[in-house]
């Protein structure tokens, strides 16, 4: 086996030297960075940049061909189906509640409006007695021409005595 005459470093390592006669270590190349809880391996901000050639899109794309034709058919039917299910919902929804609304919005107004009425004219007739008669003969009010279910409150006129 040949021998190098040249120095290997190995047997200056393992003779002992004196501070003096040993070279100088630059501080900056001692130092490595302490490992983080997010990231376990040292790395510098130079080796992250050199990886990041290629975009998200293209390494999601590249994952594709781990998974056959088939299988990537039917997940792709799965999103476009429920996606289009989620589209048909909303619109239904939407028309279905429209034609609620208006449809009550329609029969139930001129119910409430008429209801209101019944109310004013009651009212008004209330009014009427009580300048006509007094305060008294408001608050009596009497059965006669007046809507069924409106003086609800009101006691019934008392019996005519028979002669």
């Amino acid at each position: 086996m040949p021998t190098d005459e040249g120095d290997s470093g190995v047997e200056a390592m393992s003779q002992p030297e004196s501070r003096e006669e040993s070279p100088k270590a630059q501080k900056s190349s001692l130092d490595l960075p302490a490992p983080n809880a997010g990231n376990p391996f040292p790395a510098s901000e130079e080796d992250d940049d050199s990886d990041l050639d290629e975009t998200l899109a293209e390494r999601l794309w590249g994952l594709t061909e781990m998974f056959p034709e088939s299988l990537r058919n039917g997940a792709t039917s799965l999103v476009c189906g429920t996606f289009s299910g989620a589209k048909w919902m909303y619109g239904f929804s939407r028309s279905a509640l429209w034609i609620l609304f208006s449809s009550s919005a329609i029969l139930l107004a001129p119910v409430i409006f008429e209801i209101e009425r019944m109310q004013m004219e009651e009212m008004s007739r209330q009014q009427q007695r009580q300048i006509l008669l007094g305060p008294s003969a408001a608050m009596s009010g009497g059965a006669g021409g007046s809507v069924a279910g409106l003086n609800m409150l009101s006691p019934p006129a008392p019996p005519q005595p028979q002669r």
